[in-house]
């Protein structure tokens, strides 16, 4: 008996610096991209999500608030503002969920500001424990090692860790250690062996019996709780699947949770989720309300439909029950259904890019199904739920046409995609590390078994070191080279124009934001055009974008602009694609009033 324990307590101690190891690596390694780009003072993102999330990040760090003020869109119908912020009479606000702004900005007023671009690199780091804790939990500790092991390489959860200000990491790292916690709570309470022991001792006994107790009773619903109310508010659209997901569980286990735990657990939800409530009243109206409007009216016709037909199933009114569920549906899907794009979808962005991982992982599916009734509950019960959230991020993201790259038929890593299907990856992970276990078994030797699977990671690891690094034109080296060439352009821009003035851009709004007011445009509208002049009169405005043609220019300066009093002159060549040029009022033209456009634009 002695021998076995020793030999369980060093295999626990060898996992334990195993995920040491992975967890500072991984840290490091996610942490050296930001280190390296975003030096000497210029901190600059590749994308508007990630420039308004450090934006309002470092704003609420600094100041506890969630605005700034544009005195100048109280002229010009509020298009004074970059990409993924919104202006509401001059009052700039973020166009985000508020979970990883308000997280994020507590973290760096506690510590500083200047760490806030490194805490997507630690979160991505614990979450490899808590991956390690809960496959664990569910499928062994061989498992869980082996899915930490590919999950500290794995491309998309690398690159969203290095670009560190996207939601969708910490979301991930929340929601598993939600569920680790969830699992360890549903454990019994510890029994009490009674001996002849002395009274003293036994007591002593019964005190840590009841702390251990209170652990799964209290402490564990309590952190539960949290990291679900944070994963709610980091990625609140999420819901859409989570919900279900985490009432079905739920239903599951409720013989095992009892009355005080599920209040805890609530409770701490209600917690985490409260001052986000709070601060979308104060920035949106209500506090059910974002900055994204889609989500606000979905929100009140998802109310309206829900409602109807529930009467609708009371009154038995069969026709108006299709009308309401038809519009049920096309509310959630707001961007559309489309099941052939998303297969289509799912076809380049899972199994063409990763195809190591859908092979594994089918057949590590396949070998769990065979042996499905060899498998405990939990084991069906996660399966189930991976499956449900699967089908339901798979149809409802791969319906959308996203385009973050500029050429819309590049599939690169840097595509949305990649960043939502985080939950569909983490699952394949699992049945891919359930089979490396179940065919490294079939080793004799406990020597042999590990160096196959240490062989088999450290394989995946490679690949995937080389795709995220190099693997496409989004990988972390460009997109390293294009942060760095960036400077030379902001710093080029910002000697060529005064610090007061506003520049119309399309794509630099990114690199030359805040040292500058940006307009995202172009001149193709009139309306636009003359809040353009409007300005004119008050601040300088320039327009940077790719070089016009001569002929190009020429159509601009007879044709479009002197409708609205204005002409555009080159003010300097800043690369060989990009020119900045400045805008100049001609004559006196009647501009319709601030008001006036803002019902036009309304209209």
């Amino acid at each position: 008996m002695p021998a076995e324990n020793n030999t369980n307590y060093s295999q626990k101690t060898l996992r334990f610096i195993i995920l040491l190891a992975l967890m500072s690596g991984f840290f490091v390694m996610s942490g050296l991209f930001n280190y390296y780009s975003q030096a000497d003072g210029f901190t600059k993102w590749s994308s508007p999500d990630e420039t308004a999330n450090y934006f309002f990040t470092r704003l609420y760090a600094g100041t506890g608030g969630l605005t700034a003020i544009e005195k100048y869109n109280q002229i010009a119908s509020d298009i004074i503002h970059p990409r993924s912020f919104r202006s509401d009479l001059g009052v700039l606000k973020p166009v985000s969920f508020l979970g990883m702004i308000l997280i994020y900005g507590k973290l760096g007023a506690l510590t500083s500001i200047k760490l806030i671009p490194y805490f997507t690199p630690f979160f991505g780091a614990l979450g490899i424990l808590f991956f390690y804790l809960l496959v664990k939990e569910i499928f062994g500790p061989s498992t869980g090692l082996v899915s930490a092991g590919l999950l500290a390489f794995f491309p998309p959860y690398f690159y969203y860790s290095s670009r560190s200000m996207f939601h969708n990491v910490l979301f991930v790292v929340l929601l598993v250690a939600g569920f680790y916690f969830a699992v360890a709570m549903c454990k019994k309470d510890r029994i009490i062996a009674v001996s002849d022991e002395d009274e003293k001792a036994l007591r002593r006994k019964v005190f840590l019996a009841k702390i251990k107790n209170a652990v799964p009773r209290l402490i564990f619903p309590a952190l539960a709780g949290l990291c679900f109310g944070g994963a709610i508010i980091t990625r609140t659209s999420e819901l859409l699947w989570l919900g279900p997901v985490m009432f079905f569980a739920w239903l599951f286990n409720s013989p095992r949770l009892g009355l005080v735990k599920m209040i805890v657990l609530v409770s701490f939800i209600g917690f985490a989720v409260v001052p986000v409530l709070s601060w979308n009243s104060t920035l949106y109206g209500g506090p059910l309300n974002s900055g994204y409007p889609q989500m606000n009216s979905s929100l009140t016709t998802l109310a309206s439909s829900g409602k109807g037909l529930v009467q609708t199933v009371i009154d038995a009114d069969l026709t108006r029950q299709k009308i309401l569920w038809h519009k049920f549906v096309d509310t959630i899907f707001y961007f559309g259904f489309d099941a052939k794009k998303s297969v289509k979808v799912f076809y380049r962005y899972f199994f063409q890019m990763f195809p190591w991982l859908f092979a594994a992982a089918f057949f590590g599916g396949a070998v769990f199904l065979v042996d499905l009734r060899r498998m405990r509950a939990r084991q069906i019960l996660f399966m189930f739920c991976w499956l449900a959230a699967s089908t339901v991020l798979l149809f409802y993201y791969g319906s959308w046409d996203f385009h973050d790259n500029p050429d819309p038929t590049r599939i690169t890593i840097g595509n949305s995609y990649t960043r939502y299907w985080l939950p569909i990856y983490l699952g394949a992970i699992v049945f891919a590390s359930l089979l490396i276990v179940k065919v490294t078994r079939l080793a004799r030797y406990r020597w042999a078994i590990d160096s196959l699977r240490l062989f088999i990671v450290g394989v995946a690891a490679l690949l995937s070191l080389k795709f995220v690094l190099f693997g496409s034109e989004e990988g972390l080296v460009p997109t390293y080279l294009n942060i760095r060439a960036a400077r030379a352009e902001q710093t080029a821009v910002l000697a060529a124009t005064p610090p007061q003035a506003a520049i119309i851009t399309r794509y630099h709004d990114k690199i030359l934001f805040p040292e500058r007011r940006v307009i995202v445009g172009l001149f193709d509208d009139d309306r636009m055009n003359a809040e353009y002049r409007r300005l004119l009169k008050y601040i300088p405005v320039y327009y940077y974008n790719f070089a016009f043609r001569p002929q190009d220019l020429e159509y601009l300066n007879t044709a479009k602009l002197p409708k609205v009093g204005l002409q555009l002159k080159p003010a300097a060549k800043i690369t060989g694609q990009f020119t900045l040029y400045k805008l100049f009022a001609t004559s006196t033209v009647p501009v319709a009033t601030s008001t006036d456009a803002r019902k036009q634009n309304k209209k």
